[in-house]
């Protein structure tokens, strides 16, 4: 198959988080079939090396689940057959079927290369397949430079966002409706955490030559007891998209110094990734893309290829901003154009 077709094939093998086997075994079955790499299985996650004793090392890496089926599975094409719809077309079964393409059409690269297929990248990260892998065997994704192809439009964008999501709680005190001065009603004090989300300005820093544009938002909001008290708690969740010139630590103490007059809980914080664009792995491969490369807003698994400390971009076919909606799609041409640009970088 050709990248868009096989591209299909991986769409209509259902693979919705915790439910990748099927499509495991299918890339096992591929991958086992090539003689020139030496392939493991992890769970549901795989990894295929090749051992051509190059002096430098490559890792491409994409996750193999989506999220659940919207009712749009399974993939459709359109008439002229250049935009595939469905569920994991962009995000990323478009990017895993160039990885599956470069393994078997390239058997000699002028570097060695690390394909990791992983597992439940879009659910908790204890269950993230490349994070379990980085805590067990680390030596599997060691490397000099790592290509996460997550859709980015044939872009390379560098590094990724640190993202936080944090419980901003008001209090009050419970009274009867009837006698409503009696109590403080938290749902009316909170007001006071939308006023300071509303009158925030978004930073745009510059970091290591690419833009970054920071968000704060309330993504969820909860309170009230019943329909005749005045409520006692009221609490605002918060996601802080931060960027990578702030470290976790430092992102937990801005939220903190955000929101003094209120009770602030860090539900979870991944810190982003640096672009490490100066990398030289890096830079030969951005002259090679031949694109202006950019900032990723938003985070990706780039963060845990910077904890081991190997520099890692995202490159990869398909839009980002369509990821996870019901008319999520890919078209044909940037599925061929990455591979023959990774193609060609790998054997020139």
């Amino acid at each position: 198959m050709d990248g868009p077709d096989l591209t299909a094939a991986l769409v209509d093998i259902a693979s919705v988080s915790g439910n990748e086997g099927p499509l495991a075994d299918a890339i096992e079955r591929a991958l086992r079939r090539l003689r020139h790499l030496e392939v493991t299985r992890h769970g549901n996650t795989l990894v295929a090396r090749t051992a051509l004793g190059r002096k430098e090392r490559v890792v491409l890496a994409g996750h193999i689940d989506t999220v659940p089926h919207a009712g749009n599975f399974p993939s459709q094409w359109d008439a002229e057959r250049v935009r595939l719809t469905g569920v994991g077309t962009s995000d990323m079964k478009a990017g895993v079927a160039v990885q599956l393409r470069l393994a078997a059409g390239v058997p000699e690269p002028n570097r060695d290369i690390t394909y990791v297929f992983y597992e439940c990248e879009e659910v908790d990260v204890a269950q993230n397949g490349l994070y379990l892998l980085s805590r067990s065997a680390p030596e599997l994704l060691a490397g000099d430079f790592a290509i996460l192809l997550e859709p980015s439009g044939g872009s390379v964008e560098g590094g990724c966002q640190g993202t936080l999501r944090a419980a901003v709680t008001a209090r009050g005190a419970r009274a009867h409706t009837a006698r409503s001065w009696m109590g403080k009603n938290a749902i009316h004090e909170a007001a006071a955490i939308l006023d300071v989300l509303r009158a925030w300005e978004a930073r745009k820093p510059v970091v290591d030559g690419l833009q970054y544009h920071e968000g704060l938002n309330a993504v969820e909001i909860s309170g009230g007891v019943a329909g005749n008290v005045v409520p006692d708690e009221c609490t605002v969740t918060v996601n802080y998209r931060y960027a990578p010139d702030t470290s976790g630590e430092q992102a937990e103490a801005y939220i903190r110094d955000l929101f003094p007059a209120w009770e602030v809980t860090i539900l979870d914080n991944a810190p982003g990734a640096r672009p490490g664009l100066a990398a030289p792995l890096a830079a030969a491969f951005v002259a090679a893309v031949g694109a202006e490369p950019r900032a990723k807003l938003g985070w990706t698994d780039v963060a845990r290829f910077a904890e081991l400390g190997i520099p890692a971009v995202n490159y990869g076919p398909g839009r980002p901003e369509i990821a996870h909606t019901p008319g999520e799609y890919v078209e044909a041409a940037p599925i061929t154009a990455a591979e023959q640009s990774l193609t060609t970088w790998l054997t020139t």
